[in-house]
This record gives structure tokens, sequence and C-alpha cells, in this order.
């Protein structure tokens, strides 16, 4: 049994996620920390809402909330969202939590203890309109780069050439809009990253299997231009952890927090304290997820995260935790995505465009679309959300496929045998190709998620529910059955069994299909298989059924158009 550790980049507490962000890190987390459960690895699977910075000022002021009123309200939201998408989290944190405050004042205060802090004074954009100095994403300009029209004063979405504020070229703040700006000194805390580079290009070199979308953003953020830059990790906000070196004061720092970028990843670990505190336990149960001398040592640790999210993953975060000088758990896998772009363009909150997570599952169940998805995932490239394309894997997958497959079995079955399994002899020959066929591809199928490889394993777990399909096509009970009863018995006996086998199979990504097969087959046993035989020979003839309710309904070409229509946007 394995130990492994998988975190999920953390969403922004300002607003419903839309489906883009939702398959960019959390779903795929959750479809591999279930596949990893279910072959009975010990799992720690971790999340939480990213809350400081102007994201959540401006969003509460809006909402009209004190923002710490306005956070709690949100963490709610979107954690009854990642319930309803049956995310598996064994914890779903708060970044604003005293544990991440504690945890972040202590990295500062040993980063600085190691001469990886320093103070700079530094010029700052002011935005008269706005009466406040602006955070780097809330400014807007041209790119230095590449030319790209929308760059943030962090970073060019574009090119993913990491910027200060100052280089935009004709900035604007995204508050207001206004131009009207000045640039003022102020005196602020850098990482000196510069002083990591060469431990970080050593790591980074000796990660030979992550993805080449992963190393490939990492490596040119460490070598691009100059090289690795030093960074800001303080702001000018009133609403962050406040700036201290451990548990002291932090003297010119007064009325400062940290920035964002900074405290975020360090809630993976305080999260996992917080999952440790909620259920009784002392910090020897989440060291030993997180310090080697705690015993991570044998820990795997995964991340999970859009493409935009790897630069602080692979250089800021790392250089935290190396420039701590303290044992504590480095990734050893980062899997970053691309893009899912909606109809021909991308989501957009302002404009209505997109399907968000809080209408998905008004309009669907939550395992229609995380079978879309996760066939759909942007692993290699950016991928696109279409009507047609979404209606079309619904009722062919998973309503013609999987639940055509378990309706024609057991309504069959209730008509000529009763709802009990029917004995009529052993597995013949057709059934033996049936299992050589599904140990091929459960193989291929265990191998695709071990690497995460979504697209292929859902591709391999398709093809087993058609070979269900193509043996009843072979055996045609319903024909057998005049003839040869015993026959037709042992096809239905064997279809029940694939039942149950598909139950297990599907688990990772349609949980809830999942657990209604179990449910119909009467039966909790839900056992990785091991040994296809015995795998598909767990329901005894006798052992009682029901007949299950519709399991997929068919999208209809008018709904799909009335879809299309309400979330195409204004124009």
């Amino acid at each position: 049994m394995a130990r492994i550790l998988i975190t999920s980049a953390i969403p922004y507490i300002n607003g419903i996620k839309h489906l883009g962000n939702l398959v960019g890190s959390q779903l795929p987390a959750d479809a591999y920390a279930r596949f990893m459960r279910a072959r009975c690895n010990e799992v720690m699977f971790i999340c939480a809402t990213d809350e400081h910075g102007t994201p959540a000022e401006l969003a509460a002021a809006k909402a009209g909330q004190p923002v710490a009123e306005y956070c709690a309200a949100m963490w709610q939201v979107q954690k009854d969202l990642s319930d309803g998408f049956r995310l598996s989290f064994d914890h779903f944190g708060r970044s604003s939590s005293l544990r991440n405050r504690a945890l972040t004042q202590h990295f500062a205060g040993r980063l600085a203890d190691a001469g990886l802090i320093r103070e700079v004074s530094e010029k700052q954009v002011y935005s008269h309109a706005d009466g406040r100095f602006l955070p780097d994403r809330y400014i807007e300009g041209t790119c230095p780069n590449c030319g790209y029209d929308r760059a943030r004063g962090d970073q060019c979405e574009n090119c993913t050439k990491q910027l200060d504020p100052t280089d935009l070229l004709n900035p604007h703040s995204t508050i207001s809009g206004s131009t009207d700006l000045e640039v003022r000194e102020t005196k602020h805390l850098h990482l000196r990253q510069s002083a990591m580079r060469d431990k970080l290009s050593t790591w980074i070199e000796s990660k030979t299997d992550w993805p080449i979308l992963t190393t490939s953003i990492a490596k040119k953020w460490l070598n691009d231009g100059d090289g690795l830059q030093d960074r800001g990790i303080t702001r000018d906000l009133d609403w962050g952890v406040p700036v201290k070196r451990g548990d002291q004061e932090w003297p010119g720092m007064e009325g400062k927090v940290f920035y964002v970028w900074f405290d975020a990843p360090i809630e993976y670990i305080a999260a996992t304290a917080e999952w440790a505190d909620a259920n009784g336990l002392d910090d020897s149960a989440w060291q030993r997820w997180w310090r080697t001398d705690m015993g991570a040592d044998d820990v795997r640790y995964l991340q999970f995260m859009g493409k935009d999210n790897v630069p602080f993953h692979t250089l800021s975060f790392p250089a935290t935790i190396m420039g701590s000088g303290e044992p504590w758990k480095l990734v050893d896998y980062i899997k970053s995505f691309n893009y899912l772009n909606y109809d021909g363009g991308q989501f957009s909150t302002s404009l209505g465009r997109g399907v968000f997570m809080d209408q998905a599952l008004s309009i669907l169940p939550a395992d229609y679309w995380r079978w879309w998805l996760l066939t759909h995932v942007p692993e290699n490239s950016d991928s696109e959300f279409t009507w047609e394309n979404f209606q079309a894997s619904v009722n062919k997958d998973l309503a013609d496929v999987l639940g055509n497959f378990v309706s024609r079995v057991t309504k069959f079955c209730r008509s000529k045998f009763g709802e009990v399994v029917p004995d009529g002899g052993a597995y013949g020959a057709a059934e033996q190709a049936v299992m050589a066929e599904i140990a091929t591809r459960l193989a291929a199928y265990e191998t695709h998620m071990e690497l995460i490889e979504i697209r292929k394993a859902t591709a391999e777990l398709r093809a087993i529910w058609v070979a269900g399909n193509e043996y009843l096509q072979v055996t045609q009970p319903w024909a057998t059955f005049k003839t040869n009863p015993e026959a037709a018995a042992v096809t239905v006996r064997f279809a029940l069994n694939l039942i149950r086998f598909y139950a297990v199979l599907s688990q990772p990504f349609i949980p809830d299909a999942s657990a209604d097969m179990l449910s119909a087959m009467q039966t909790d046993d839900d056992a990785w298989p091991t040994d296809i035989n015995a795998a598909l020979s767990a329901l005894p003839a006798g052992h009682a059924f029901t007949v299950p309710e519709v399991m997929f309904a068919k999208i209809t070409d008018e709904a799909r158009e009335e879809m299309a229509t309400r979330f195409a946007g204004k124009r």
C-alpha cells in the first residue's frame, strides 16, 4: 500500500468557477484520488479556497459585505459545489485559517534567517481614481515582450512572461479603468529566488517524468531573459496574512500583508493541519504527510493545476520550501493542464458566456459533466466545449453504451428468471473471450491512470463497457432462451456480474452511477478486481437484484439548442 498526497490548485474565493476551472485541476485530481483509494492506497486529497488579496477585497465590496464575512459565505458556496460534483477531498480548507497564518509567518522567518529575504524600496503603481496602490493583477496593459494588450501586472497570459506592473505599456486600472496612474515608492520584502536558481534548476532537471507542459513552462521562467528574478512577497493591502518574522513583528512592514501567491501554496500544508484539527488528531497526524523527519519520505506527492499556475509551483513555492532549511516534502509530480475553451471562444463571467459550476448542476446530474470533462480533459492541448459534442458523449457513451446495457440485462432477467441471478452452469468460450479482452483493457486502464493519462483511461473504460454490449449481441440471450434457457441463464449471470464490475471500474469517473449500479445489484462489494474470473463471479446464482430507473436520460436536440442559446452570453 502506497501513501499518496494529492493537492489541487486552490481556487480564488471571488465567485463561482466555470467548467474550465473545474477540469483544470480539481476534477482530474479527484478521479486520480478515487482510483488510488480503490487500489487500497492511503490517500490524502487536499484543496482549499484562496481567500487573500485584492480579488477578495473587491468582490466583498461589490457584495456590500465585510471581506471576512464574504469569504466565509463564498467558502460554503464553493464547498457545496465541490460536494455537488462529488469531489472527494479529505479536507477543503481556507487560506485565511489561523494554521495558514502561523505557517506563512513561520516560513517567512526561516527564509529571513537564511538570508533569502531582502527589503527593497520599489516603485509601485498608485491609482488616483481608486485611491490606492494597485496590486499587480489589477493593472493591465500591453506586454513589452509579445505585444498582447491584456497582459496583467504579474504575468502575460499570452507568452507567460513574468512581469512587474511598471513593465506594462499603456497601463490602466482594472478596477476603474483609469489611466491616471502614478508610480510611487514603497518598501516591500522580496524572496531571493535568484539565490536558489542553481538548486531549483538541478531539482527541475531531475524530474524527467514530468509532463512536457510542466517542465517547458518551468524552464522558460527559470532561464528567460536574465534568469530567475527575485519576487516581491508583500503587498500594501488590509486583507491577508500580516507580515511577521515568525511570531515577531517585522520593523518597517507594519500594515502590510504577504502576497497571496506566497501564502496560498502554504495552505496545502495548513489545510492538512486543519484536517487533523477537525478530526481531533495531534500534529504528528499531518506532519507524517509533510515532514520527511516525521515519515513523509515514503509519501508520493502530486499536484494538479492549470498551466498558468505552473511557475509558482515549480519555482516560488519550492524556493520557499527549500529555502526554509527544514525537512518539508517537495512535490514529486506536477500534472498541469491546458485550457478548456467554450464554443469557439473563452468562458466569461462578465458576458455570461459558458457554463459555471452552479449552473451545470442545476441542469443535469454531476456524472454527465464529469464524464464529458474527463473524456476531454485538456492534457496535451486546449480542449473546446461544444453542446453538440456534449450531447453526443452523453447520449452515446452514457445512455446508449452503459445505461442501455444495464437496462437490457436487468429487465430481461426479471422477465425470464425473476429478480435473482440465474445459474445455468459454467461459463463457456464466449465468456472466456470477453474476460480475456477485459483483462487486457483493464491492465491498460490501470496503467493510464497510474501515469495520469486521463483521456486514455476513459477510452479504455468505455471500450470495456462496449465489450459487454458486443457480448450480448453475440450471445443473444433473448433468442437463446427460446431453445436453451440454461445457456441464456449463463449469459445473464455473466452480464449481471459485468454490471457490478462496471460499477467498480467507473467509480473514479461517474461515482453516482457507480453507486446506483452497486445498489441495483444489492451489493456493497466494491473491491477493485485483481482476478477477472473471481470478479465476474462475485454475484452467485440466487443473489437478488433490482431493476434501476433510467440511469442516463438522453439530451434532446431541443434541449441542446435551448442550453446553447442560454449560455451563449451577451453579444
